[in-house]
């Protein structure tokens, strides 16, 4: 796992720019450092030594020095391409995987990419052509971000990069802080930095004579095979996860896994038949994961490393979390994933991942809405709607109200992810200077009609993969683990395994006894009932409760009256969450924390918050 920026053009300090860049991502890569340099581009890579330790530095080259790339992630079927390119009369120097991307570029182009098995972002300068060549991997699990200044490509594996480069000049992007307070993540191409997008997955880019094309090179498709019985599923999602988790351990290091007590890190740890296992949790029993951790480690004979997170912990640590982040995140299991990072990086380089498993094979709680709704959305739509109306003019909460709601909506109207924090109506009231874009269907239809004719459960997977999940789960996966130095992987994030799951009928996903259940069957070779049944938690954090205490309440308060949140909030509508919120009146601990998080993030970037101490130049 590595960290690379650049650009192109010529710069009369460039070298020191792109040293100024490369420092700001030290934490992806403190094992070594390598700069190319010509007068049309400047290319840094920070690297963290994973595979081909002695030889695998980078910027890498062709065997005439006209190719040059920069790569973080992990090509997983190197070595079947190694020997496919030989075979065509390529000539390797070394055995990293990077040199295979060299070579594919040469022998396929751009067709390269759907060759590839791995998690990647990377560049190529072909200098012949005077061209950059970027992509990134399918599902979203490496990071690309871009800027265009000056007629000049300027690019990053995170952000803070970008912003060394001296012709950028920061400013908030607004309309990406009124989309997050509904999604609770950065869902746009520009992020909240104006003028610096994110190359989104499955995505590649050329960039020539001063002009940039941008492609969609693969699909995430479904489409259920309803031939096939359980036990044939069962049988192959085991032979696809076994095969990914063997693929996923290869490495010159040592290799760990996270553990939770849900079923995903679960089924990965007992299948890599590796030693070490990491877990945190907090001080309260219903947020602590780790006596089941333990209890499973013990049970599959391997090492469990744990943490206790106190919340002084947690609090003193979001400004350096939101920092790394490089935007606005308001899931709290971030800061959970930042310290089981911290605890696994004392002991490993490398650290398999449960990401991905309940996009892929229908895990989220939500997913059983569908099936609940089933009933009452027999009814006539405008009786529905007429129910509808009718609760939600009824002043005070009651059970159902909700459920009378949402069943009189569409999957397409009611469903953008795990989060929902603020509809239109909240964020006109609480922003400022509200800009009215964009409606949330707005973002999710173009999403929407491609799956039109699949099911509900299908929609919402869907929806998932194409947001949430490159939006909050790997954002926090990837910048929490690169924070440490530590390189996570994701074996349910492969294409083998999703071509498995793509085919799965929507039956053996999510049905009346649970989610996932296919894949939970497949675990259950693997672990006991209390882990393979168990609901789903991720990193369960206890936020609402922090938020009633008086210290946290005075925090948070103090953020909510501050010249930041008075520029873009209208603070007495904050204080007024806040305070409905420590009084019981209502949970509204997630949209406090929403908020709280970009004001945080703010004085990190804008203000006088978190800014570590970097190398000289």
């Amino acid at each position: 796992m590595c960290g690379f920026a650049g650009f192109t053009g010529y710069l009369e300090n460039g070298k020191d720019v792109l040293t100024n860049m490369m420092n700001r991502i030290v934490h992806r890569g403190p094992d070594s450092a390598g700069q190319y340099i010509d007068d049309k581009a400047y290319m840094g890579f920070r690297r963290l030594s994973i595979i081909d330790l002695d030889n695998g530095s980078q910027p890498m080259f062709n065997e005439d020095k006209k190719i040059v790339i920069t790569f973080n992630g992990e090509i997983y079927n190197h070595q079947e391409l190694r020997k496919e390119l030989i075979e065509k009369g390529h000539i390797f120097a070394n055995n990293s995987d990077t040199e295979v991307l060299i070579h594919a570029y040469e022998e396929y182009g751009e067709d390269m990419l759907n060759k590839l098995r791995g998690m990647f972002a990377f560049v190529i300068w072909d200098s012949a052509k005077e061209t950059i060549f970027a992509a990134r991997d399918y599902f979203g699990i490496k990071p690309f971000y871009y800027a265009v200044v000056d007629g000049n490509l300027v690019y990053a594996s995170e952000i803070k990069s970008i912003l060394e480069y001296p012709g950028y000049k920061k400013e908030v992007n607004e309309v990406a802080l009124e989309n997050y307070l509904t999604f609770q993540y950065s869902v746009l191409e520009e992020t909240f930095f104006k003028g610096i997008y994110k190359l989104m997955p499955s995505h590649c880019l050329t960039f020539h004579n001063k002009e940039l094309n941008i492609k969609r090179y693969w699909e995430p498709e479904f489409d259920a095979d309803e031939s096939k019985t359980l036990d044939d599923w069962i049988n192959e999602i085991d032979d696809a996860m076994h095969d990914s988790v063997e693929h996923h351990k290869i490495s010159d290091v040592e290799v760990g896994s996270f553990l939770s007590s849900g079923v995903d890190s679960s089924y990965v740890a007992a299948t890599f038949n590796g030693d070490k296992t990491f877990t945190v949790g907090f001080d309260y029993e219903k947020y602590n994961e780790i006596n089941y951790a333990k209890a499973l480690s013990d049970k599959i004979k391997i090492d469990n490393y744990s943490k206790l997170v106190s919340s002084e912990e947690y609090w003193a640590a979001i400004p350096k979390i939101q920092y790394h982040m490089d935007e606005p995140l308001a899931d709290p299991a971030a800061i959970a994933l930042y310290f089981v990072s911290q605890t696994a990086s004392k002991h490993v380089k490398v650290a398999l991942s449960g990401e991905g498993a309940d996009e892929f094979f229908g895990g989220y709680n939500i997913y059983r809405e569908p099936h609940d709704l089933a009933g009452f959305q027999k009814l006539p739509l405008g009786l529905r709607k007429g129910l509808a109306a009718c609760a939600k003019h009824i002043p005070f909460k009651f059970k159902g109200k909700n459920f009378l709601i949402r069943a009189s909506k569409p999957v397409e109207e009611r469903f953008i992810g795990n989060a929902f924090m603020f509809n239109e109506e909240e964020r006109s009231r609480v922003l400022k200077n509200p800009t009215g874009k964009y409606n949330h269907t707005e973002l999710t239809k173009p999403f929407y009609d491609k799956v039109k004719d699949k099911d509900d459960v299908t929609k919402m997977q869907y929806i998932d993969i194409n947001f949430w999940l490159i939006g909050d789960i790997l954002l926090k996966a990837d910048k929490m683990s690169m924070a440490h130095s530590l390189e996570v992987r994701v074996p349910f994030l492969d294409r083998e395994v999703f071509d498995v799951a793509r085919h799965i009928p929507t039956k053996y996903k999510v049905n009346a006894q649970n989610t996932k259940y296919a894949m939970r069957m497949a675990a259950h070779r693997y672990l006991p009932d209390m882990v393979a049944e168990k609901k789903k938690l991720g990193f369960p954090v206890p936020i609402r409760i922090w938020l009633k205490d008086e210290k946290y309440y005075n925090i948070i308060k103090k953020a909510f009256t501050s010249d930041a949140a008075k520029k873009y909030f209208n603070t007495d509508t904050l204080i007024n969450y806040l305070d409905e919120h420590k009084e019981g009146k209502a949970d509204n601990s997630r949209k406090i924390w929403t908020v709280y998080m970009f004001l945080v993030w703010y004085n990190d970037y804008f203000g006088d918050g978190y800014n570590p101490e970097l190398p000289a130049a």
